[in-house]
Order: C-alpha cells, then sequence, then structure tokens
C-alpha cells in the first residue's frame, strides 16, 4: 500500500532523490588519511596515527595538556537556511564532536567513555546569513590521548566561487634596519591579503599595505602578494625586492662578531668559589655582574651589595673592583649589572617602583662605571594578567613599566648602552603553546610574559641569551616536545628564536625573528652549575648546526645564521671550577 502510494506520486520521488543528489559531504580530509591537512589543532595538540584506525590507514591522536582541551577543527563552507547532519567516529575518555558558527544553536555530542570506535552524530540548520561553520572535536582537561576518524558534514553544497585576481603594484616604501613596508593596489573581490617574505608566508593584512617587521639590517627580501577570498587565494604578484638599512644594531657596543658571555658571582659565594674580577680571562666579552636586588619585590629599589668579606675571603676591595671594571673596558670588554636571579623578585607594579627602579638602576650603573643593564627576572616577577592577550600591545602593569623603565634607561645612556635579557624558556618558547592564563583560563599567568618586553625593546636589545637549562620539555616549531641534555634542544630552542612563531597557536598573532646577532645560547657551564648541562662535543654540534647547517641530527632547522652572536654561560665562576672548559671550548671553536 505505501510502495504503491509511492509510485503513484512521482513527484515526491523526485523531490527527494534531488534533495539527496544536492547532498555532500563537505569536511576535508575527515579520514585523515592526508595527516592534518585541514584541520588545525590547538597548541600543536594533534598528530595522525596508524593505530588504532576506524577505516583507512590512519586517524587523529590527539592529547590535551594543562588547560588546553587538544581541539581540532576546521572551517566548513555551506548554504544559509539549510540542514546538515555533523558524524564522526571516536574513542577515548570524554570526547566532543560540535559545530560552531551555525548561525542559529551551536551544537555539539560527547562521550564519557568509548573503549572502542564509537559513532558521535548530531545535526543543525544554518542560519539565514550563514555562509561558514566550524566542525571540531575535543578532549577535555587532565584526560588522556583521544582518537577520531571519519568525520563527515553531509549536507548541501555551496556554490563554488572564484578566488580574487592577483594584486598589482605592489610597492616597497619605507624601509629600516628591521622592517619593510609594502603597499598593494586593491583587488575586486579580495577580502584579505597573504604577505610572503622570500616564498614563506609572514603576515595576513586587511587593507591594501603591511609592514614586514623581524628583519636583519643589510640584508636583501623578496616580497609578494596574494590577494584571498571565501574560495580561496590568487596566484602571487609579480616580486619586489628591498635592502634593509645597516641600523645601529640594537645598541651592540661594539661587541667582537662572536661573543662569550659569562656571569660572575660577585654579590655572594657558593661551592664555586669567588672570582675576583681582574682574574676573569680575556675570553669573557661580557661579564655581567651577579645579582643586584631590590629592597622588597616590589619596591624597584634595587641595590648591588659586594660580597662580604666573612662570606668571600678574598673579595676586592670596592677601588680594585672598580680599577679591574676600568681594565676590562679598556681591553674592549662589557661589564653590566644583572637584576634579579632566583632570589631577587622585581615586580614594578606602580609608576613610583617604574621610577625608583630607574634611578636606583642608574645609581649602581654610574657608580661603577658600567656598560649597561642584564634583566635576569625569574620566578614571578612577571606574569599577565587575565585579560592581557596581546604581547605586541600589553596592559599588565608590572609588564607596561618594565619596558618603559628600560627604554628610559636606554635613552638616558644612548646607543652604547649595552641592554641583555636573560629569561627561561617558560617564559619564552613556551609562549608557542600557552600565554597566560589562556583563552578559557586556569594557565600559568607566566607563561610567555617575556615576549611583550622582548618585543617592545628589540630595537634596543643587544643580547637574549635564553636559559636553556633548568627547563622542563618544550614544543619546537616541530610540534615535538624537546628535553635538555643534547645539541637538540639548544638547536630547536634557538630556531624559534631567530624564526619567530605563533604566539599560544594564533597564526595571525606571530612573536617575529630576532636578529641572529642579538642571539646568545645560555648553557651551564658544568655539571655543578644546573641542570641541562652538555659536554663540549654537544656545544659544537649546536653552533655547527646554527652557523652552519650541518651536524644537525633530527631537527630541520628553518635558516643558517653564521652571524649568531654567541654563548651565555652560568656561570664564570662555575667554569672556573671545572677547569674552564666551556671557556676553551668556545675558543677552539670560533678562534
Amino acid at each position: 500500500m505505501f510502495t504503491a502510494l509511492l509510485l503513484a506520486v512521482p513527484g515526491i520521488t523526485a523531490l527527494s532523490s534531488a534533495a539527496r543528489a544536492a547532498d555532500a559531504d563537505l569536511a576535508v580530509n575527515g579520514g585523515f588519511e592526508s595527516g592534518l591537512s585541514g584541520w588545525t589543532c590547538t597548541a600543536g595538540s594533534g598528530t595522525t596515527v596508524n593505530s588504532p584506525v576506524h577505516s583507512g590507514a590512519s586517524a587523529l591522536q590527539a592529547t590535551p595538556a594543562g588547560s588546553d582541551n587538544a581541539q581540532c577543527a576546521q572551517t566548513v563552507t555551506v548554504k544559509p537556511s539549510s540542514q546538515y547532519t555533523l558524524s564522526g567516529y571516536v574513542r577515548g575518555s570524554y570526547v566532543y564532536l560540535g559545530a560552531s558558527g551555525t548561525g542559529t544553536t551551536d551544537v555539539s555530542t560527547w562521550t564519557q567513555s568509548a573503549p572502542d570506535w564509537q559513532k558521535l552524530t548530531t545535526t543543525f540548520t544554518t542560519g539565514a546569513s550563514t555562509s561558514k561553520v566550524t566542525i571540531y572535536t575535543h578532549g577535555w582537561y587532565g584526560t588522556g590521548a583521544y582518537y577520531a576518524d571519519d568525520v563527515s558534514l553531509v549536507g548541501p553544497g555551496a556554490s563554488a566561487g572564484q578566488p580574487p585576481a592577483a594584486p598589482t603594484g605592489l610597492t616597497a616604501g619605507t624601509v629600516t634596519s628591521s622592517s619593510v613596508a609594502l603597499s598593494w593596489t586593491a583587488v575586486t573581490g579580495a577580502t584579505s591579503y597573504a604577505v610572503y617574505r622570500d616564498g614563506a608566508k609572514v603576515q595576513t593584512a586587511t587593507g591594501t599595505s603591511a609592514t614586514v617587521t623581524g628583519l636583519n639590517p643589510s640584508t636583501a627580501y623578496s616580497f609578494q602578494v596574494t590577494a584571498v577570498n571565501d574560495s580561496g587565494e590568487s596566484a602571487k604578484s609579480a616580486a619586489v625586492t628591498a635592502t634593509t638599512t645597516a641600523g645601529s644594531s640594537g645598541g651592540s657596543g661594539n661587541l667582537p662578531t662572536h661573543a662569550l658571555v659569562g656571569y660572575l658571582h660577585a654579590s655572594f659565594a657558593n661551592g664555586a668559589g669567588y672570582t675576583r674580577l681582574a682574574d676573569v680571562p680575556d675570553s669573557w666579552d661580557v661579564i655581567d655582574l651577579a645579582f643586584g636586588e631590590p629592597t622588597s619585590a616590589t619596591s624597584g629599589d634595587i641595590r648591588f651589595n659586594r660580597c662580604p668579606v666573612t662570606e668571600c675571603a678574598n673579595v676586592e676591595s670596592d677601588a680594585d673592583f672598580k680599577a679591574a671594571i676600568k681594565a676590562k673596558q679598556a681591553a674592549g670588554k662589557k661589564v653590566l649589572i644583572s637584576i634579579g636571579g632566583a632570589n631577587g623578585q622585581v615586580q614594578l607594579t606602580t609608576a613610583a617602583a617604574r621610577d625608583t627602579f630607574v634611578s636606583s638602576v642608574s645609581n649602581i650603573i654610574d657608580t661603577y662605571g658600567l656598560d649597561g643593564l642584564d634583566i635576569d627576572f625569574e620566578g614571578h616577577s612577571l606574569s599577565l594578567d587575565a585579560s592581557d592577550t596581546d604581547f605586541k600591545n600589553p596592559t599588565t602593569p608590572v609588564i607596561v613599566n618594565l619596558i618603559s623603565a628600560l627604554k628610559t634607561l636606554k635613552a638616558k645612556y644612548g646607543s652604547k648602552f649595552v641592554l641583555s635579557m636573560a629569561p627561561e624558556t617558560f617564559f619564552v618558547q613556551m609562549g608557542y603553546q600557552y600565554y597566560g592564563t589562556g583563552k578559557w583560563g586556569g594557565q600559568d599567568p607566566r607563561c610567555g610574559a617575556y615576549l611583550p618586553v622582548i618585543y617592545a625593546l628589540r630595537d634596543d636589545l643587544t643580547l637574549l641569551h635564553v636559559q636553556d637549562y633548568n627547563s622542563g620539555s618544550i614544543m619546537g616549531l616541530d610540534n615535538q616536545y624537546h628535553s635538555m641534555g643534547g645539541a637538540d634542544f639548544h638547536i630547536a630552542m634557538t630556531d624559534m628564536l631567530l624564526t619567530g612563531f605563533p604566539v599560544a597557536g594564533d597564526a595571525n598573532n606571530v612573536f617575529p625573528p630576532l636578529r641572529p646577532d642579538q642571539i646568545a645560547i645560555g648553557m651551564p657551564a658544568s655539571t655543578n652549575a644546573g641542570n641541562g648541562y652538555v659536554a663540549p662535543s654537544e656545544v659544537t654540534k649546536t653552533l655547527d648546526c646554527l652557523t652552519k647547517k650541518t651536524n644537525c641530527g633530527s631537527y630541520a632547522t628553518h635558516g643558517t645564521w653564521p652571524a649568531l652572536r654567541g654563548l651565555m654561560t652560568w656561570s664564570i665562576n662555575w667554569d672556573r671550577f671545572s677547569n674552564w672548559e666551556f671557556q676553551k671550548n668556545f675558543d677552539a671553536y670560533f678562534g
């Protein structure tokens, strides 16, 4: 009876067939057979595996970490006012499948426990003006890895449009030692533009101009631009070449091409013993006096107290100490005061503390006739307010006030003033995955907290020597975790500084690369000095890879930097204790 009725009403049959024919699976690479192509996973949390799989040869594996729920998503073009069915196979604890940006009610479905493959399905209807939705999977905080496979979004396909035409009229405008301003002619139908430097995409723009930063001085670069709309990206424009100016090298203070930097225990003694400044060998080009410390964490009042005789029996007199500084400077060496250290928490929470910091640091520099300042803020000196999410425009008082103080000191002492920083990896490279408390809160607010300071001072910064020691595992640009103990860690961490990286996984918010002459690699001088010591042979591998692209091992760097400034170590005292092993290796390598 029912079959006969359908046959008797051909219009219904035709309509049903047409509706089915119009539907399509709009998800790209839903079976993950092409790796993560088409998908973006937060904080590099996703990868593809060959087992377990639901079908085919690959499936998604994503692992929540900290306050990241390991979301993997893609944006799909859809038709307005249309119904769609989202489905996929998952396994693991707490796995979610959902869609956002539907224009009506966003949907999700989940399973608390799927020891084997389980199908999740949900439906939604797009809004009257909706042309794109985002489909996603994610896990839950503190749980293990989850798996997803054969994700599909079935519904009416949107009409395929045409990418815009390639931009014309690309021109280089203002050029500095570290940036090039570009402009081009608007393209009809373009919603944004992509800027390429030497063939690699470096940023996007919504208008017809952009300034590419983070460039090296006296270097020629080739630039191209493409136009983008919902249908894709145009061909690249004709290339334009621009050469950056020589610049001032960020106040390099006439450092040698390759410099050896070391911290000298000047205010305390420990197992390494006290070393007089006059007894520091000539190999050391930059000597950081450790440490100037605040009278209280928030006072901004920095004092440099030399080691007392009761603790350092062989300490020199103030007169001999000052004479040794002058002798080092006469030999072309730089002597700086280092502020902070493990015990010297500095939090410039107010403008008054900022001003006190400037005046008290100036007094130390003037009293001893020093060449500049090293910022070694550790612990809880720097952290980000929950609302502070843009490293280029910080709002947290301790960050803003530090930047202001350092710019004031740089302006006071001029271009020869040496400014260096020694942050821990947690405050810099960890920013590739996490920044501050994160979108959902709960992250450590110190994650990446040095990035706004480095960015704001990048044209004034002489040296950045991140402490590649006493560090946990850090994710590199290959989205793999790297651990201390060999050349690989130093190569991966340094490559991030010289290549630049998206902050908190945001491809539109990139921390730009620093110049190689601004980078020295921080390493412990001996096993006594700190966790992360590597033998001289591993130091040599690190330098070979970064400066010659040889001896690299498994990590693939994004460039070759023969102008890398050199090495930093904690500490000169510990190197002396170890018969100058670190210094001798540096001298042998760079001559």
